[in-house]
This record gives C-alpha cells, sequence and structure tokens, in this order.
C-alpha cells in the first residue's frame, strides 16, 4: 500500500531563511525522487504565503521510509534546514486509499469509471452529469 508523508514547514520570516527553505526544498526533491521505493517527492510553496511550505512523498510502502532515511543527504538536509524555521516541522503519515484497491482505475463505461461497491452517491443523473463532464478523457481515448 502507497505511504505518503505530507510536511509542512514554515520558514522564518527573512527574506534569506525563505530563499534557502525554497532552494534546499528543491534540491531535496532532485535527490529523494532517485531513492529507491519513492514514487514521488514534490514541494509547493503557498501562493499567498511565501514562508509556507507543503513537501509531499509517496513511497512504495512504508518500510521504504528506512531506505529514505538512509540516504547520506537526509542528516545533512535535517542540519541545513532546522535552524531557517520559525517552528518545527508538521509530519503527517497517510496510507492512501489506492485507487486499484477501489476499482477506480479502469475505464469503460460509467460503472467502471467508479464501481458502484464504492460509490457514495447514488444518484444515476449525477453520475451521467459526471461523464459528460469528464468527456474529454473519452475524447482522449482514455476510456
Amino acid at each position: 500500500m502507497v505511504y505518503t508523508l505530507v510536511v509542512h514547514a514554515y520558514a522564518k520570516d527573512d527574506k534569506d531563511a525563505i530563499s534557502k527553505v525554497h532552494n534546499k526544498l528543491k534540491e531535496a526533491s532532485l535527490v529523494y525522487n532517485r531513492d529507491k521505493g519513492t514514487l514521488d517527492w514534490f514541494v509547493m510553496q503557498d501562493v499567498s504565503d511565501p514562508r509556507a511550505f507543503t513537501v509531499v512523498e509517496r513511497f512504495e510502502d512504508k518500510s521504504s521510509i528506512k531506505y529514505h532515511t538512509d540516504n547520506p543527504y537526509y542528516a545533512t538536509f535535517g542540519e541545513y534546514i532546522k535552524p531557517l524555521l520559525e517552528k518545527p516541522l508538521e509530519v503527517r503519515h497517510f496510507e492512501e486509499l489506492h485507487q486499484a484497491d477501489l476499482s477506480f482505475a479502469r475505464r469503460g463505461s460509467i460503472n467502471t469509471i467508479i464501481d458502484d461497491k464504492v460509490k457514495v452517491e447514488k444518484d444515476d443523473e449525477l453520475w451521467k452529469k459526471v461523464d459528460a463532464h469528464q468527456s474529454h478523457l473519452r475524447e482522449q481515448g482514455n476510456y
């Protein structure tokens, strides 16, 4: 099962600190995206608050985090970034509701896009409207 960490970082109120956090996170994404067991490691910066950053780290499974933390870069990353932050990193751990487990991955008719057994909304008219709204997928040959 895909294991995901969502990390929030908040830089000190200093242009130099913000720039350093920004650059270090970009560098880290280049390093960590190459780690075995890492599916994605990407960084976002809040558009209304440049001090706020979010990192989404997706791993094949929870055990893949060991390879990530064993990377020699990991220790230097923490040492570098912690003094630049206003507050400690906030880290949340998630197990994804994997699409294959929920039958979302199949394309075809409306019933195979989202299997009836996982639908919360039972209104067939709603699903027809959703299908029409997403007609670009058919046009692209995705189903």
